[in-house]
């Protein structure tokens, strides 16, 4: 069991000819048999990754001498299978979407705060502590005292600077993300709109549960990951955590209680939103799902858009 290795990167360094690396790298992913999705921009790379031992050990000496990059350095975790269906490489504008143009976290970024150091400093009641990652992300787990700006892309982050932030200048800030990427252009952001004091966790809240031991542990509840494993708790260990196929919300085991839970089709969230149509093409694929499954097989069905965010 758990003989598949999950590798969660991201690498900001500047890429020549992001189309002749898509085409690269995809070429590796297909040879190594991974399965994920990876992110490839003029401004770096971006993805979670998984495969073999054997095969991301390859995948990341390949993906280092094809980008011409230092050594990635992953937040590795393990799964009994894999957490993808597919492997996808995209080119994108952005590694993670911002929408600020000269945000560029190599020439500026917020204090690195190391996780057994993050305790002490969103501890002090002078710091304000903003969880940068979507609303629903943050309705699953998120550190005490953290603030939700309630937004539903990252995109939305500095319209919430605007608003809430802009009066604290001279605060320290605190943020925090999945793994990093996020506040690595959160607090560039910051500090090019004059705020003076800005930290983030180094390697995000996937790093602090690995390395910060549960009793010591400041974080409630689970951290929300892109992929089958939905969230993880405390040493990286997936919850019971399902995702709803109607709105890919992430559901708990109360909301799959409800009566407005169906397998496969909608959750308590959706039930009300998609029509009689989308509820019969949901019914049919899960009708495809079961019966893959009692072949040995896993149903791959139609494609669905998932963020890479961490």
């Amino acid at each position: 069991m758990n003989h598949i290795e999950i590798n969660a990167f991201y690498r900001f360094a500047p890429l020549r000819d992001p189309a002749g690396l898509r085409e690269l790298i995809a070429g590796l992913c297909q040879r190594l048999d991974l399965c994920g999705i990876l992110l490839v921009a003029s401004e770096g790379i971006n993805g979670t990754v998984a495969g073999t031992p054997e095969a991301m050990t390859q995948f990341r000496e390949g993906i280092a001498s094809i980008c011409e990059i230092e050594p990635l350095e992953p937040r590795v975790s393990h799964a009994d299978r894999k957490p993808f269906l597919r492997m996808k490489v995209r080119l994108k504008a952005e590694i993670v979407t911002l929408g600020v143009q000269g945000v560029d976290p190599r020439e500026k970024v917020g204090h690195y705060v190391a996780p057994q150091d993050w305790n002490a400093l969103i501890s002090d009641p002078d710091v304000i502590l903003i969880d940068t990652r979507n609303d629903f992300e943050v309705e699953l787990g998120s550190f005490k005292g953290a603030i939700n700006p309630h937004t539903e892309t990252f995109g939305e982050l500095p319209q919430y600077v605007a608003s809430q932030l802009a009066a604290n200048k001279d605060r320290k800030i605190a943020m925090f993300c999945t793994g990093g990427i996020r506040c690595e252009k959160a607090t560039s952001f910051l500090l090019g709109e004059g705020f003076s004091n800005v930290y983030h966790l180094q390697g995000g809240i996937l790093k602090y549960l690995e390395e910060v031991p549960e009793q010591e542990s400041l974080w409630h509840g689970a951290c929300f990951v892109f992929d089958e494993r939905v969230g993880l708790e405390h040493g990286l260990k997936p919850t019971d955590l399902s995702l709803c196929h109607g709105c890919r919300a992430p559901l708990s085991a109360r909301d799959r209680a409800s009566p407005l839970y169906e397998h496969g089709v909608t959750c308590p969230r959706c039930h009300n939103m998609l029509s009689p149509a989308q509820k019969a093409s949901a019914r049919e694929r899960q009708k495809q799902v079961n019966l893959a499954a009692r072949r040995g097989q896993r149903h791959i069905g139609p494609r669905v858009k998932v963020s890479c965010e961490g």
